[in-house]
């Protein structure tokens, strides 16, 4: 069974691992237009982490895999796009780790000023797990009584929805990334498990490709969420504006 599968996946990373790429300049000038509509001009990407379930502890540093939800799990750093299909990702940090750290152990990091991933004010949008860098914008970790900031912190959850049914509707497609049932004994199942996930994405991909919609009446999702998503506050648009002036002047 084992064979059979490598097969299977090894012929999914050859014929379609184009499916996961970073957009060209014309899909970011696309992906900026659709996000200038939610009051987020330039964004080109939503970045989030998720947790990713073991079943067991892995063997080496099992530990450091205990997550905040008292499980054992992986750190997985996705990245989509305004259709949620998913442009990047990252799977190779244990559970305890920040979403920052994991964003900064991954190719991408020492990548974020590259003029090849984005174009002049261009930028990805993270919640408050993040630190605001020219090339990615975030939420606010503390607001102190702010209420442009308060506002500005729900604009930005409004516009992360899609990231958050991107992941829902990954795991519901794919049972296995809710719990993978393999333990990690050594640097070759830890590869493994990444190869599987990285097959599971190409298939969310390549399914959005073809329009096979997710209908969440017929399917619901669970959605993770650490931010509230409350009622966008009014004149959105101008909080967003003075919001994302703020948070790239830091």
């Amino acid at each position: 069974m084992v064979n059979y599968t490598n097969r299977v996946m090894t012929a999914l990373e050859s014929a379609m691992g184009h499916e996961i790429v970073w957009p060209d300049c014309q899909e970011r000038a696309i992906n900026s237009a659709h996000f200038a509509g939610l009051d987020f001009p330039g964004c080109i990407g939503l970045v989030d982490g998720t947790l990713v379930k073991l079943s067991q502890q892995p063997r080496d540093d099992g530990e450091t895999y205990f997550d905040r939800k008292s499980n054992y799990s992986m750190n997985v750093q996705v990245i989509c796009d305004q259709n949620k299909r998913v442009i990047y990702f990252f799977a190779r940090m244990p559970g305890s780790c920040h979403d920052l750290t994991c964003l900064r152990r991954s190719s991408l990091w020492g990548r974020l000023g590259s003029a090849q991933l984005f174009d002049n004010g261009q930028y990805l949008l993270g919640d408050n797990g993040y630190i605001p860098l020219d090339r990615l914008v975030c939420s606010y970790k503390r607001t102190a009584g702010d209420m442009d900031k308060v506002d500005f912190n729900t604009c930005v959850a409004h516009a992360r929805v899609g990231n958050e049914h991107c992941i829902g509707i990954l795991k519901a497609r794919w049972h296995s990334l809710k719990e993978i049932r393999t333990q990690l004994r050594n640097p070759a199942e830890n590869a493994y498990v990444i190869r599987w996930m990285r097959c599971c994405i190409i298939l969310h991909n390549f399914l959005i490709w073809r329009r096979d919609e997710w209908s969440e009446d017929d399917h619901p999702i669970e959605v993770e969420r650490d931010d509230d998503l409350g009622p966008l506050p009014q004149g959105a648009r101008e909080c967003s504006r003075r919001g994302l002036e703020r948070r790239q002047a830091v």
